[in-house]
């Protein structure tokens, strides 16, 4: 008699899984499935289209001749495999871009030969990484992106403005600073608001610019109705590209802060009463618009402007795609050579920011092209305060009282006593009546000077609080000519 036919079913297909496949668990307890000498690793407990851990069991113990079992067997198997790996030890798992050894990083090609990117500090080649340096994990939003070129010279960055609008040198080198920072697992980047007339191209130029992360598979999606599903959509890809909006509400825009500069999402774990599920995300944001209205100054700060005008020559969309899918490999391989080149150089990090790896990246980029990145991104976020301003009435009000202190001067009073003050000069001799939306509180407008703080500080008023025997205060100050050190500009 065989062994196998001796042995119980699951202890078959157990013996079967350890020897072909290797097991852990991540930080948040879940365990995947990762076979010999590939980088692509799967929860065993997941029936996702692009195949579960046991559709593999089921294939290989078929194809080596093992048998086919039935599904208590399988349970059984994966139940006794799943327990034993939570004694493993943790490892993250990555989409598109990770970390690795010895400074470098990794950009997963979606291959199914597990080939990819090695980006290290003296260049970059293509290949299979250790499955204990990187674990790929992939969903339906992982597409295949083609062997990137060598030897490109740069060319691929002329042919990707070449089919683009961008509106000036500026804005593309702010487009490529910003492409290069999807490269880097650990860098934040502001979210590309790509912005112009009608006919300008945005959703043309947006789906270029995600496809050549994402591959020719990405594209832009419609903003999600709620929270929880636009965090579904962020977890599981890399570039979340949002197409024309046209209204952000005040929790879309606080969604977008955190999707941004990273956040946690914690929520109740299914057919469970006490368990949770936890959800780290932090992921490349890019939106597209004509206008979104009033934005918000915490998630202007979060933004990177990037204006097209109307082109003067139409093609039509079979040519446009069919010349940017041949021409893919030789971007991608001129933006890997010049990611390679912004890495080495050396820069200090501006230290008045708000996105301060975003301003060092930029910082980075000038001194390795000498292209006026850095400059670009500080006028792009002079840009946003303008809009900021001009869609807050308290903030105008706030500066047109700001012109009657002298430079250098500072006034302090109570959160009421300023409501009172900001009021009287809004209304004016006209008795206009106050708008809607005004603060009716003087914690409410305590609350709303702590979110315009950082705009009405670039304008060169300066808001702190504190508090003395008598109680809490504001203070303004109206800034002198000489330049505010980055203590002073940053938030209370």
């Amino acid at each position: 008699m065989a062994d196998d036919e001796k042995n119980p079913a699951r202890e078959v297909i157990t013996d079967y899984a350890q020897a072909h496949f290797r097991y852990f668990r991540t930080a948040d307890g879940t365990v995947y499935a990762q076979k010999n000498g590939h980088p692509v690793a799967r929860p065993i407990r997941s029936q996702g289209t692009t195949g579960s851990h046991r559709q593999e069991l089921m294939v290989g113990l078929f194809k080596d001749g093992r048998g086919v079992f039935n599904g208590t067997a399988l349970k059984e198997a994966l139940d006794l495999i799943e327990a034993l790996a939570l004694t493993e030890d943790t490892q993250p798992v990555q989409i598109r871009v990770a970390p690795g050894f010895d400074g470098a990083t990794w950009l997963d090609l979606g291959r199914s030969d597990g080939r990819s990117v090695r980006i290290h500090p003296t260049g970059w080649d293509i290949t299979v990484p250790d499955p204990r340096e990187v674990c790929w994990r992939r969903t339906q939003l992982t597409g295949e992106l083609p062997l990137p070129a060598k030897d490109t010279d740069g060319k691929g960055i002329d042919l990707l403005f070449r089919l683009t609008n961008f509106a000036n040198a500026e804005t593309e080198c702010l487009a490529i600073a910003w492409l290069i920072g999807c490269l880097g697992p650990s860098v934040p980047v502001p979210a590309p608001f790509l912005t112009g007339p009608q006919g300008a191209g945005k959703s043309t130029a947006g789906r270029m610019l995600v496809r050549i992360i994402e591959g020719m598979s990405g594209d832009l999606r419609r903003a999600p109705k709620d929270e929880e599903n636009l965090i579904a959509a962020v977890a599981a890809g890399w570039v979340t590209a949002l197409d024309n909006l046209s209204h952000m509400t005040p929790d879309l825009s606080d969604a977008m802060c955190c999707i941004v500069t990273g956040a946690e999402s914690v929520k109740r774990a299914l057919f469970t009463d006490g368990d949770v599920h936890r959800a780290r995300y932090r992921r490349p944001l890019l939106l597209t618009g004509i206008d979104v209205g009033v934005i918000r100054p915490d998630l202007a700060e979060r933004l990177l402007p990037l204006r097209l005008e109307r082109p003067r020559v139409r093609r039509t969309e079979a040519e446009l795609w069919a010349e940017f899918e041949d021409a893919l490999p030789v971007i991608l391989g001129s933006l890997l050579d010049l990611t390679v080149k912004v890495r080495a150089a050396e820069a200090e990090t501006p230290t008045d920011l708000r996105m301060a790896d975003f301003a060092r990246l930029c910082a980075q980029f000038d001194a390795a092209t000498s292209l006026g990145a850095l400059n670009a991104y500080r006028a792009s976020l002079d840009d946003l305060n303008d809009d900021v301003i001009e869609g807050d009435l308290l903030a105008q009000t706030v500066l047109l009282h700001a012109d009657s202190i002298e430079p250098g001067g500072e006034q302090r009073m109570t959160s009421t006593e300023w409501l009172h003050c900001l009021s009287r000069v809004y209304s004016g001799d006209e008795l206009r009546p106050l708008p809607k939306g005004w603060p009716t509180t003087g914690k409410v407008l305590s609350d709303r000077l702590k979110r315009l703080q950082p705009t009405l500080a670039a304008r060169g008023v300066l808001i702190d609080s504190g508090r003395t025997r008598e109680g809490r205060y504001l203070e303004m100050t109206r800034r002198s000519t000489t330049p505010p050190s980055p203590e002073q500009t940053g938030a209370f």
